[in-house]
Formats: C-alpha cells, structure tokens, sequence
C-alpha cells in the first residue's frame, strides 16, 4: 500500500507555507525537492570528511574517494550500464549534451547530417546549431504534431547514410510525452549514426536500461531525482568514449605532462577535469537509493493516477486547452486559458501557494508550433496529491474569474 503520508514527510519543504497558503509544488519537471535522507547525506559530507578526492593519501581524502566512486557505481547498477568508466559525472544534463557535441566537432564532414526533434528543450538544440556552424554539417528536425507526438514517418524519411548523429528526448519537458525512443535508436543504428537521448525528463519518472536501449550515449540531472542542483551524469558506450577528444584541459583528467606533450587518463577520468562536485555526487547516488527504495513502478502508477485525475478536472474548466495530448504520456500537463496570458495565471496561483510554471519552458519552437506565447505548465511528482490537484483547480477556476 503506497503511503503517501510518510512520503511526505520525508520532504520537509512540503510543510512550509507561501502566501499564507500551504505549499502546493507542481514545478517538478524543472526541479524535484529533495527528501531528508538526501539532506541528511550532504550535511553529513561536510561534516565529516570534506576533502578533495582522487589525490590524497590522508584518510578524509581516502573516505570521500570511496563514497564519490560508490556513488558512480550506484548509478552505473540503476542505468545497467557495462562498465562503471562509461559514467562520466557533469554538472547536470546540459553539461552532458555539451560535452558530446564538442567530441564530434572533429569527428564531422560538411557533408554530413544531424537529426533533432520538434519536442527539444533548447539545451538539445543549441549546441547542435553550434556545432552545424563550426563543421558545416547540416541539421534537420522531425516534426511534431497537434498531439504533441513526433511524426516518425518523416523521421523514417530524414535517415541517410549521410545522417551521422540522432538527438532526442526521452520525454518532452514541456508537453509530458513518452517519445518512441527504443525504435529511434534501432532506425538510426541501421544508416550507422549515433544516439544520444536526453533522458532529464524521464528520470524521474522511469527506470532506464541503458543497455536494453542500445543506446550510446545518454544524460540525466540529479536535480530532477531529488538529488541535488550542479551534478548530473553522461553515459556513453565506452567505444565512443574513448573515440571521443577530451571536452576540457586541466588536473584530474591527464596522465602525463610535460611542456612538449600531454597524455590523457583512462576513463571516466578523462572527461572530468578539475575539482569535481564531490558531495554533489554523493548525494546524487543517496538519490538513487531513495527513489529506488520507493520503487519507480510504483512511482509511475501513482503518478499516472494523478495525471489521469488532473486531466479530467481541468477539463471541466471551460475554456481551458491543454496541450501536449499523446497517449504516452507521463504526469506534465501544459494548459492555458482561453484569452488569458499564462503569466497572469501563474502569478495568481502563487498567491494562493501553487508552484506552477509559465512561459515557454526553454521549448520556444513547440510555442511557436501552437503559435502561443507559452503555458501554465503543472508537473506532479510522487509525493504530490488529489488534494492538491483540486487546490489548483479551484486556483484555475479563480485566475479565470478575476483575469476575465
């Protein structure tokens, strides 16, 4: 029996105020709050062994080089990658995406292709429009539809034996919807580009196989899995790993130097220059362990509970549009009020305690696509509840009478 009330308590923001009004979060899909144990986890850190990792031989150096390394491990088991080295800690998914793109800056002709979706956040679209411009390569799009699902017979068409790369999300930060990544990444490896899948949204919400998917590389954020901000991490098959240049110069990442020559450490450490974000790490596994523990087939259930739940009431408000429609979805549902600009409607419900979004949720193309300025986005998470839900119901229902 999922008990919802001791989950809650392991989220000491969620009993804080706003306004004058109880907490209602529904900003999970920009970041999810983070439980006591992981809290517990970061204070402890700095508590007890802060020290920098890798290089020492005193014992605090040696203790935080196990729990960073632990933590590698722990996520390489929750991703079922092979090789614990094809985990490469970043600052968060956006790092990931950065780091890939410049590794093929050298690997590219000007004859070549890179494919891209409609449904990308713009961390998955920028760095691809840099590196076309760099190389001369030429970027082309899959193209959504009015449901928010990408049409994959014209991805079917875009795949050459000119298409080198294949960039996609999981799930769509800004609609909710499950993309068809699996047969993605199996169309793709057949003309022989790669894949990269950017699996912040997802995370959350599924447990992803890495080696299930086939696919080669893949990037999340700690932030979206009740994990800290400024960690995530980059998958990638060690093949392409090593075939990859190094993203960036500095300590940790070299074996050898001299003023004539520089020789680069082995994998992970290749690609993690500097003083990484060592409690940061720690705590992303912490993270893990926590979601795991609650068990995301259980999670996905609850929170499909709540997306079906929210979706009916919402649609009894006349007048109000979601979008974003796919019958893979997952608990994100993008809305807006007929003549009434999404701004108002946020600032109205953060008044009455509701954490929603607004705007274009860094997705500006698939407004653009809807030809709205942006949405009311509400993202639930697994310790939110019905209650809540008609907290922001009867919010939408007063937005729409005052701003009407």
């Amino acid at each position: 029996m999922y008990n919802i009330e001791n989950i809650r308590k392991d989220f000491p923001i969620l009993s804080r105020k706003v306004n004058g009004n109880p907490l209602v979060y529904f900003d999970n899909a920009a970041t999810s709050q983070t439980p006591q144990q992981v809290i517990d986890c970061i204070v402890d850190y700095y508590s007890n062994y802060n020290a920098n990792i890798h290089r020492g031989v005193h014992s605090l150096s040696q203790e935080a080089t196990d729990k960073y390394e632990q933590a590698r491990k722990t996520i390489q088991q929750h991703f079922n990658a092979k090789h614990t080295h094809e985990i490469i800690f970043t600052s968060g998914t956006t790092h990931g995406i950065n780091l890939v793109a410049n590794g093929f800056s050298s690997l590219l002709k000007k004859e070549d292709e890179i494919i891209v979706s409609a449904l990308e956040h713009h961390s998955n679209i920028v760095p691809w429009q840099m590196l076309c411009n760099s190389t001369g390569t030429t970027l082309r799009v899959i193209p959504m539809n009015d449901q928010g699902e990408l049409v994959i017979s014209e991805f079917d068409k875009l795949l050459s034996t000119n298409t080198k790369l294949v960039f996609v999300n999981h799930i769509s930060n800004a609609l909710g919807t499950i993309n068809p990544i699996k047969y993605i990444i199996e169309k793709a490896h057949q003309v022989g580009a790669a894949v990269l899948i950017d699996g912040a949204q997802a995370c959350p919400h599924i447990k992803t196989d890495v080696q299930e998917l086939d696919v080669d590389f893949y990037v999340a954020s700690a932030h979206k899995m009740c994990g800290p901000t400024g960690i995530g991490m980059l998958y990638g098959k060690e093949e392409w790993l090593k075939k990859l240049p190094p993203y960036q110069g500095g300590g940790e990442m070299i074996a050898e130097v001299t003023f004539e020559k520089t020789t680069y450490a082995d994998l992970p450490h290749k690609f993690e220059a500097g003083t990484p974000n060592i409690c940061g790490g720690i705590a992303f596994g912490t993270a893990l362990d926590y979601m795991n523990t609650v068990g995301f087939d259980t999670i996905a259930a609850y929170e499909n509970d709540l997306l079906q739940y929210a979706t009916k009431k919402l649609l009894e408000i006349g007048g109000l549009k979601i979008y974003g429609t796919s019958k893979q979805k997952t608990s994100v549902i993008s809305f807006n009020l007929e003549g009434i600009h999404p701004y108002d409607v946020g600032t109205i419900l953060d008044k009455l305690g509701i954490a929603v979004r607004t705007g274009h949720h860094c997705a500006q193309p698939i407004m653009d696509f809807y030809k709205i300025p942006g949405t009311v986005r509400a993202s639930f998470a697994f310790y939110n509840t019905k209650a809540e839900i008609d907290a922001l119901v009867e919010g939408v229902k007063k937005a729409k009478m005052m701003l009407s």
